[in-house]
């Protein structure tokens, strides 16, 4: 059996040969010289995309994130005369995961779009990238498209910060 062309580039990007880990790693050297939030032409997964809702034709947008890898910091508050383990600062967990920081950052990047989903792209020792799929909700194409203009409804409005994405429903436990 012959396999489609997304099935030949999702094998590739999970075998990750040497080619693949040298091309890898001179586009992270690049992407830590670019923006947070950076708006890119094409998808870099184009099977990820695809799975995921992406259309290659006007009214969808793709972007690339940048998340801060680790644990988060809570604030020093002023306890004197402690020990600094016991002043709760560290190894306090955030409730969201990376790619649902992701997605609220492209969402306050691209204040007129709406998100659709996500996946991650790669990492390094400091970072994350998560490319976010938009939808220009006022696009003729999206509002004429019966398979994508559900997002036009009301309820779907800024649902990133619902928790009504991919990443958000599985962080509140409904996946």
């Amino acid at each position: 059996m012959v396999n489609s062309l997304y099935k030949n580039v999702g094998k590739i990007w999970k075998k990750q040969n040497e080619e693949m880990k040298k091309l890898l790693q001179q586009r992270l050297i690049d992407w830590r010289r670019q923006h947070t939030v950076e708006r890119i032409g094409n998808p870099t997964r184009i099977d990820r995309a695809h799975a995921l809702g992406y259309k290659a034709k006007p009214g969808f947008v793709i972007a690339r994130v940048r998340v801060k890898k680790g644990g988060r910091r809570r604030r020093y508050y002023g306890r004197r005369g402690r020990k600094p383990s016991k002043t709760g600062l560290t190894q306090f967990t955030f409730g969201k995961s990376d790619r649902w920081i992701a997605e609220e950052k492209a969402q306050k990047k691209f204040v007129n779009l709406e998100v659709l989903n996500s996946y991650q792209v790669g990492e390094d020792g400091q970072h994350k990238w998560f490319e976010i799929i938009l939808v220009d909700k006022n696009h003729p194409q999206i509002k004429a498209d019966p398979k994508i203009n559900w997002i036009l409804n009301l309820a779907n409005r800024r649902r990133v910060f619902h928790g009504k994405t991919a990443a958000g429903q599985k962080a509140r436990g409904l996946k």
